[in-house]
């Protein structure tokens, strides 16, 4: 792996703080509004990946403009104010992209207006990451950056989510990948960035299945960008941590679609790229997936000792969220080797520091981490350990918690809830709840839920006489498995 080059670069003029949007904020951590924001979006049509890097960003200064679909979403939140009473600078201000004179634009600024439909689309900057001040890096972006966003620009449901990630966009970023490239900059690191938070948001949505193959040039364009060198130390570290975040992203995508060998590559990948850069932050992130994918192939003594690992590097970071989910990721390994003290003591921790609450330090990564996923994640130790009652109780509670932004989880939790019925003698409310699956299934596309409901199945077999058991194998029988 390459490294990147930092040279010096000259004085630029520092972003100014967005104090008003840190007041609307108030007493919530940034992952607790960007949730709010999020939920603000869908009650309008609006799809934002926002995340709480997003909002450390705002509150910043850094982003100096929202985009067309943050700027809806805002003022539907706040009606009656302006962007200039949020905090932001007029548009007409923030509007530097010149028109290039190749003929390799990607996107004329009326284009991106007219189709401003995701979050990704609609600014004449579509990720607002550009320094006007910046002598070295001019408005004009590199075609990296255009690779990660052309790949990552997506409408809704599961076959655009996947198409957008379709073979234009792969053939473009793999001949990309191939080319010399300038020194990257801000607005790269942004891109970069910005493609970590759409597979997030799609994987939430859609499921692994139709994204994993189709992330996977994103993930060469982003370390062309490393090889390509930077000016400054600070976009270095950011180019850094964005592609050792994208390869547990792609990891995840191999992981929960059953490819197990290529999301442990990208997961060690991922962790290579943490320690050359000495982030301890996705060092832990690294180690947090691999004790995952440990647990899930078979291998729980080394899901333990990744666990482990992780929750040492991991101290530094002063997240209670974060360590919460490493004890969670410790007690799986434990009650895949049967040793249900070990387990216990590791849930006796997790919900210790769950307890904490939020803070500004929790990654971003973890929006996905709150009491549905603690709940979820219980109910798998327990159901390891095969007390089925305690782990139906748990995943029951972790469906009804979750929060319908992650429509992937909730078929997870469901599923989870539909086999543990089974397995613990009520084949009715398994049924039930193997039902509701398969309505989900049609928005989501994944693997992992599909084992899960199949081995269901298997286990509702004898009971096909119970109340509404015969009318959930068929129907499971006849429902489309994935490709």
């Amino acid at each position: 792996m390459a490294s990147s080059t930092v040279t010096s670069s000259q004085p630029h003029r520092p972003p100014r703080p967005n104090l008003a949007f840190r007041r609307l904020r108030g007493q919530r951590s940034p992952a607790e509004f960007a949730a709010v924001i999020r939920r603000a979006g869908l009650e309008i049509g609006e799809q934002v990946s926002c995340d709480a890097r997003y909002i450390g960003r705002v509150e910043a200064g850094e982003i100096r403009c929202p985009n067309y679909a943050y700027e809806r979403v805002f003022l539907h939140m706040y009606p009656g104010r302006t962007l200039t009473a949020l905090g932001f600078a007029p548009r007409s201000s923030v509007r530097g992209r010149r028109a290039r004179d190749t003929d390799d634009t990607p996107l004329t600024d009326t284009a991106n207006r007219a189709n401003a439909t995701s979050e990704t689309s609609g600014a004449c900057e579509p990720y607002e990451t550009q320094n006007p001040y910046d002598p070295y890096h001019p408005h004009d972006t590199y075609e990296e950056s255009d690779v990660l966003r052309r790949a990552f620009m997506t409408g809704g449901g599961a076959t655009v989510a996947a198409a957008s990630l379709g073979p234009v966009g792969l053939a473009r970023d793999a001949s990309a990948a191939q080319r010399p490239v300038h020194r990257a900059g801000a607005s790269d690191a942004g891109a970069l960035e910005e493609a970590v938070r759409r597979i997030r948001l799609l994987d939430d949505r859609h499921g692994a299945d139709g994204l994993y193959r189709r992330a996977a040039a994103p993930l060469r364009a982003a370390y062309a960008l490393l090889d390509a060198g930077t000016t400054r130390q600070t976009t270095a570290d950011r180019l850094y941590s964005g592609a050792g975040e994208l390869a547990i992203s792609v990891g995840w995508l191999a992981h929960d679609s059953g490819r197990f060998d290529d999301a442990r590559s990208h997961y060690a990948e991922a962790l290579a790229t943490a320690r050359m850069n000495g982030d301890p932050g996705l060092e832990a992130h690294a180690f947090c997936n691999t004790a995952f994918l440990a647990r899930d192939a078979g291998r729980p003594r080394e899901a333990v000792r990744a666990a482990q690992a992780a929750q040492r590097v991991a101290r530094p970071v002063g997240s209670a969220r974060l360590m919460s989910l490493l004890a969670l990721r410790e007690a799986g390994g434990w009650a895949g080797l049967a040793d249900r003290v070990g387990c216990e003591q590791a849930l006796a921790r997790a919900q210790a520091f769950f307890g904490r609450g939020p803070s500004d330090a929790d990654p971003e990564w973890m929006s996905f981490y709150g009491e549905a996923e603690l709940e979820g994640l219980e109910a798998q130790c327990w159901s390891t350990l095969g007390d089925w009652p305690r782990a139906a109780w748990h995943a029951r509670r972790a469906a009804e918690l979750q929060d319908p932004h992650f429509t992937r989880n909730i078929a997870l939790y469901t599923a989870e809830l539909a086999d543990d019925l089974a397995r613990g003698g009520r084949p009715d409310e398994a049924a039930v709840a193997g039902m509701r699956v398969l309505d989900l299934l049609q928005e989501v596309q994944s693997s992992r839920v599909q084992t899960m409901l199949a081995a269901t199945a298997r286990v509702l077999l004898p009971h096909r006489r119970a109340s509404g058991v015969s009318a959930f194998l068929e129907r499971h029988a006849s429902a489309p498995r994935t490709a």
